[in-house]
This record gives C-alpha cells, sequence and structure tokens, in this order.
C-alpha cells in the first residue's frame, strides 16, 4: 500500500468503478462540483444510492488514505480516520484516482501539531497570491504554516494556500477542542447549524451527511473520533439509560422493534428531543421522540463519546 492525500473539496467514496451513473459525473471531476452534483439529483436519484449500494462514506480534502489496489483510472483506498469493522486500517472503497495527490512529509502531522480547522459551513481555499480556489467544506483540516492579520497559510497537496483567519480554528492534532461549556451540549450545537441540510446516503460533508456522517463529524468538531457506522458506534462508547439521557448521547434505532440490526443514529437534544439526518427523502431536523412512535418502538441503545 502507498499513502496518498484526497485533493478536491470532498471525494466521494464509491462501491466499485463502475458504480457512478452518467448523472453523477460532476462527483468525479477535478475539481468536484459536489454542490452542483447534489442540487441536479431527484429524490428517486439519490435515493439509488442505498438501493442499488453505490456509496460506501467520503472524505473531505486533505484526508490521508492508503491506496491498496489501482484499476484504471480507479484507487481502492482504506481512510484510516473512519474506523469501521469492513478493514481494521479504515473504511474501504474506490475513488478516482485523479481525486488523489502523492502523500507528502507537510501531511505527516504529529501529535500536537498545529492545525487549521475550517469552522465555517463551507469556505474558500486561495493561492498564496490570493487568488480564489476551490471550495472547502466543515472540518477540514489542514496542517499550519504560519500566521497572518487576517489569514492562515497551510499545507495543501498543491503546495501552500491561504483561508481566512474568521473561518478557522487552530486546534492541536489528536487533542480534544476545547469549547466552552458542557462538550454534549457543544455536539447539540454544532449540529444545529445545519437545520434543513439535505440528507445524503454516505455524507460526510457540510453539502450533505448521512445519519452517522452526522453523528461523526458532530463529534468530531469538538475533536471527539468515533466509529464511522451506526453499527459500529452502537457497540463502543459508555452504555447509557433511558433515564440518564443528557444533550451529545446518541440514539440508536433498530429493526423488528429495536431487536433486529441497528439501522438509524440520532443525537439527543434533552426533553425527549432528538436531531438526527433521517433519510434521502428528508433534511436534518429536530423531532419529539414522544411523537415519533416507530422510533420510540425502535430504540435499541444509546452511547456517550464525550
Amino acid at each position: 500500500m502507498k499513502s496518498a492525500i484526497v485533493a478536491v473539496s470532498v471525494a466521494t467514496v464509491w462501491t466499485k468503478p463502475d458504480s457512478p451513473r452518467d448523472l453523477d459525473r460532476a462527483a468525479l471531476t477535478v475539481p468536484v462540483d459536489a454542490r452542483g452534483w447534489l442540487a441536479s439529483l431527484t429524490i428517486e436519484e439519490k435515493l439509488g444510492f442505498y438501493d442499488n449500494n453505490m456509496i460506501q462514506t467520503q472524505a473531505l480534502f486533505g484526508t490521508r488514505v492508503e491506496v491498496e489496489e489501482e484499476q484504471g483510472e480507479w484507487s481502492r483506498v482504506l481512510i484510516p480516520d473512519q474506523s469501521c469493522k469492513k478493514n481494521e486500517i479504515g473504511y474501504p472503497g474506490w475513488i478516482p484516482s485523479n481525486q488523489l495527490a502523492p502523500w507528502s512529509e507537510a501531511f505527516d502531522v504529529k501529535e500536537g501539531q498545529k492545525l487549521a480547522l475550517v469552522t465555517a459551513s463551507i469556505t474558500h481555499l486561495y493561492t498564496t497570491d490570493k487568488q480564489k480556489g476551490i471550495e472547502l467544506a466543515y472540518l477540514t483540516r489542514l496542517p499550519l504554516l504560519s500566521e497572518t492579520a487576517d489569514s492562515v497559510i497551510v499545507a495543501t497537496p498543491f503546495g501552500e494556500g491561504l483561508l481566512r483567519k474568521e473561518d478557522v480554528k487552530i486546534v492541536q492534532a489528536n487533542e480534544v477542542i476545547e469549547v466552552a461549556g458542557n462538550r454534549g451540549v457543544a455536539i447539540v450545537e454544532h449540529g444545529k447549524r445545519f437545520l434543513g441540510l439535505p440528507y445524503l446516503w454516505g455524507g460526510m460533508s457540510s453539502y450533505g451527511y448521512d445519519c452517522s456522517g452526522f453523528a461523526y463529524n458532530m463529534h468530531r468538531s469538538v475533536g471527539i473520533q468515533i466509529p464511522r457506522d451506526a453499527s459500529d458506534q452502537a457497540r463502543a462508547g459508555q452504555l447509557v439509560e433511558k433515564e440518564d439521557l443528557l444533550p451529545g448521547d446518541l440514539l440508536f434505532f433498530a429493526f423488528e422493534e429495536g431487536k433486529g440490526r441497528v439501522h438509524h443514529v440520532g443525537i439527543y437534544m434533552g426533553d425527549q428531543q432528538m436531531i438526527h439526518s433521517p433519510d434521502s427523502r428528508g433534511a436534518i431536523e429536530i423531532v419529539k421522540l414522544d411523537d415519533t412512535y416507530r422510533l420510540i418502538k425502535e430504540h435499541c441503545i444509546s452511547r456517550r463519546y464525550w
């Protein structure tokens, strides 16, 4: 295997090289047109991502991947940042090879190294002569090189780049991010920023999240790493009984009235409310658990990671 770096705003990780349809072409380009791609799709076309097992996950710009195999214009990768039971190294799937850049030592991040974390929902990367470049999604992390009065200079797969200081937070690698007050409440508050964002199966960016991608990234927003998929998330963390639930805890739902396979996760908000990314027909929303009979019947376990 060899290491590589995701070199587009968000790379969709496909189940097979022949998974994308002609209408998914905008997701395969460099630079990728994530916004245009998703805006062009009907609900039925989005449902196909799940129904036809097309998409596995996504990876943000600057993410390290391990290339396991190359096949024509495609690379089979593993994503170490996204733990799962499918592969002990990281989440597996296929990415167009032209959306990857060769590994650079600038991305060999050591514990405690400073990173620029994108805190804006969407921002732009600029060249060092301040020409606007590609969009970057929420929680994109890039190694920090230096700072100016209004910008941060970061390492990118193309060399040095600039980000507006107001759109990032300086954090340290492998350390929990400081928040004001309770960390569970911070997870909820960060999630509320994305109310109304349409669901995307496999989604791991502020262009669209699936249910477990939403839970994963809202924890990542406070520096907490959890497994990628709901079924794996439900097996780790601290078990929480219903009467002890607090904002930021994860609620899991299973088929067969809670006795079958875990199929959904949401973030508890307190007062019997949950924020979640529901399905391809919906968008991130707040629901009252007491008013949702199916969810109450399917709630199988709760976990706390914060």
